[in-house]
C-alpha cells in the first residue's frame, strides 16, 4: 500500500510537470510601462508620471487570459516636472510612513480586448475594494494593457494638498500602461 502511495504520488508529480495546469508570473517591461495620474487646482491641472512599474501577472497561455494582477508603486517614484509639487505631495501622502501603493486582484475577467481586474488598492495604509477597466492587446510577443480608474484622497484619509492655501480636488485619476513580454 505504501508503495502504491509512493509510486501514484510520482506519477502525479511527473503529470503535473508535463502540464500546464495554471498560469505563469510574468513581470512588467519597466522600460516600456508607465503609471500616469492627474489632479486639479482651481489654478491649473497637472500629472505625474511613474516609470518604476513593478507589476507582475498571471498569465494562461492556453487561454491567452490574464488570471491574476498584483502591482506596487513607490509614492517618490512620480515625477511631475516640479520638484517642489512632488516633494510637497510625498509630504502630503506621507510617504515616509505609507512609501508604497499596491494594488492585488481578486478577480480578473477578459472579453475580447475588454479587461477588468477587482481587487483592493492600498494607499495611504488603508484598503479599499477598487474596479480597474482597459484593454489588453497582444501584438509582436508583447501584451499591452491601458487602463484607467479613479479615486477619492479623502477616502484613503490623505490630506488634499493646497497651493495658496486653496486646496486641489480630491479625484486622482490614474490611467496606466503596462506591457508584458510573452516569449
Amino acid at each position: 500500500m505504501k508503495k502504491q502511495i509512493i509510486f501514484l504520488l510520482l506519477i502525479f508529480t511527473v503529470i503535473n510537470s508535463s502540464f500546464n495546469w495554471a498560469g505563469r508570473k510574468i513581470a512588467a517591461d519597466k522600460a516600456s510601462s508607465s503609471i500616469t495620474y492627474s489632479m486639479t487646482h482651481p489654478m491649473h491641472d497637472w500629472e505625474g508620471v511613474s516609470k518604476d512599474v513593478n507589476c507582475v501577472i498571471v498569465y494562461n497561455d492556453e487561454s491567452k487570459q490574464i488570471e491574476q494582477v498584483a502591482a506596487v508603486l513607490k509614492v517618490d517614484s512620480f515625477d511631475s516636472g516640479n520638484s517642489n509639487r512632488d516633494s510637497h505631495a510625498i509630504e502630503a501622502m506621507e510617504g515616509v510612513k505609507f512609501p508604497k501603493v499596491s494594488f492585488s486582484s481578486s478577480n480578473v475577467k477578459q472579453e475580447g480586448a475588454a479587461i477588468t481586474a477587482t481587487g483592493n488598492l492600498t494607499f495611504h495604509g488603508i484598503s479599499k475594494p477598487i474596479t480597474i477597466k482597459g484593454n489588453a492587446k497582444e501584438a509582436g510577443g508583447k501584451l499591452t494593457i491601458d487602463a484607467d480608474f479613479n479615486f477619492l484622497l479623502t477616502d484613503f484619509k490623505v490630506e488634499r494638498p493646497s497651493l495658496f492655501g486653496v486646496k486641489t480636488d480630491d479625484l486622482v485619476k490614474m490611467r496606466l500602461k503596462v506591457v508584458f513580454a510573452l516569449k
